[in-house]
C-alpha cells in the first residue's frame, strides 16, 4: 500500500488511537493500524474502525451510566478482535 498523503511505503503496526468527546479522552490502546513509514500517518481499515466506534461508545456509554468516573477512559483493542478480522 501507498500513503495517501506522501506516497511513502505502509507498514502494519499496532497503535494507540485517542478521542476528546466532551471534554473526555478515550484511549484504546494496541489498534492494528496502518502506518506511513515515512510520514507516520496512521489508518485504520473499514472493520477496524468500526470497531473503534463500538469501543468508543461502549466507554462512553459507560462514563455516562457512572460505571466509569475519570476525565480519561482506556481501552485495549485485544488479541481476540485481531484474531476475529484475520478471520473475516
Amino acid at each position: 500500500m501507498t500513503c495517501i498523503v506522501c506516497m511513502g511505503d505502509i507498514e502494519d503496526k499496532l497503535t494507540t488511537f485517542s478521542v476528546d468527546i466532551d471534554g473526555t479522552l478515550y484511549v484504546v490502546k494496541e489498534v492494528p493500524s496502518h502506518v506511513c513509514s515515512q510520514c507516520g500517518e496512521v489508518s485504520y481499515s473499514y472493520d477496524v474502525s468500526q470497531r473503534l466506534e463500538d469501543i468508543v461508545l461502549g466507554m462512553k456509554a459507560q462514563m455516562e451510566a457512572g460505571v466509569l468516573d475519570t476525565p480519561t477512559a482506556t481501552a485495549t483493542y485485544t488479541v481476540s478482535e485481531l484474531n476475529k478480522l484475520k478471520a473475516a
